[in-house]
């Protein structure tokens, strides 16, 4: 009986494996070709008749990238930015978890609908407003008009998904810890905080990524002052409306994608785990 039912379930499990598989390659796909440009010699890359591979690769587009004086900065830049913003906002989320989850107070729940209606306003409809905010500010022109706009719309992500972990930690476990002579702080630092760590990492590569691939507010917040432009600003270097360098952006856009690949398989364990679900009693 078992082997029939397991002959009867195979085409299934074969058409949804090959679903997967042809998912997979579509998402894929455009990365390959991305690579596989920034490897191109131009030549290639502006031929009429594009192919999936090359016999010839170079790497020139990469030595241009590499070549300009400032890419270093833009980098490091990039890399204060994301990880500000990874860090405060983790940080903040959590509290803001905790408080929202354990405490009983006024307009608790008008609070966290107000959370959901933040995630539903686009963030270019808020670029102007927060253009002025920044310039009021005296923010204009430094990386802190980057960090805080991302902060401020990673959050509302962060805290509705930590609640849930919050949540799902037994309130007698806490009852527990401060019967055996814990304070409210120990007990959220050192027991709380590890239970919810793999919903903070889903969380933080939420945050990391929106940080890392920002055009929007660098091109808006970042005027005159080019030693404060981030990673995604060094590809306008090579785009030229008139002569576009296609092999400098791919070979950009490739140098961009490394540290997001290198993110991921610091943090993959967790992050499974913290998409799998909240933490079970």
């Amino acid at each position: 009986m078992n082997l029939l039912r397991a002959r009867v379930r195979r085409p299934g499990r074969l058409a949804a494996e090959a679903s997967a598989l042809l998912i997979a390659v579509v998402v894929a796909f455009p990365l390959y070709w991305m690579v596989l440009s920034a490897f191109k010699p131009a030549g290639e890359i502006e031929s009429g008749e594009p192919r999936p591979w090359t016999l010839a690769p170079s790497l020139d587009s990469f030595r241009r990238v590499f070549g300009q004086q400032e890419f270093g900065r833009y980098f490091l830049n990039s890399l204060a930015v994301a990880g500000c913003v990874v860090i405060a906002s983790g940080l903040i989320a959590f509290l803001a978890a905790t408080a929202v989850t354990r405490f009983r107070f006024r307009l608790r729940t008008t609070l966290l609908i107000m959370f959901l209606v933040a995630q539903m306003v686009p963030v270019e409809a808020l670029t102007i407003p927060l253009f002025f905010l920044m310039r009021d500010a005296g923010q204009l022109n430094t990386l802190g008009s980057l960090i805080l706009p991302h902060i401020a719309f990673s959050l509302p992500f962060a805290i509705w998904m930590l609640r849930g972990f919050v949540k799902a930690v037994p309130e007698a476990l806490e009852e527990a810890a401060y019967i055996d002579g814990a304070t409210r702080a120990r007990f959220h630092w050192q027991i709380l905080f590890p239970l919810v760590l793999p919903g903070l990492v889903a969380t933080s590569v939420f945050s990391f990524i929106s940080a890392w691939n920002d055009f929007l507010f660098a091109k808006s917040f970042i005027i005159s002052d080019t030693s404060q432009s981030t990673l995604p600003m060094a590809l306008l270097v090579f785009y030229k409306p008139d002569d576009p360098d296609w092999g400098g952006v791919m070979a950009a856009s490739t140098v961009m994608t490394i540290p997001v690949l290198v993110f991921f398989v610091l943090v993959q364990r967790r992050l499974v785990s913290g998409l799998g679900g909240a933490v079970k009693d």
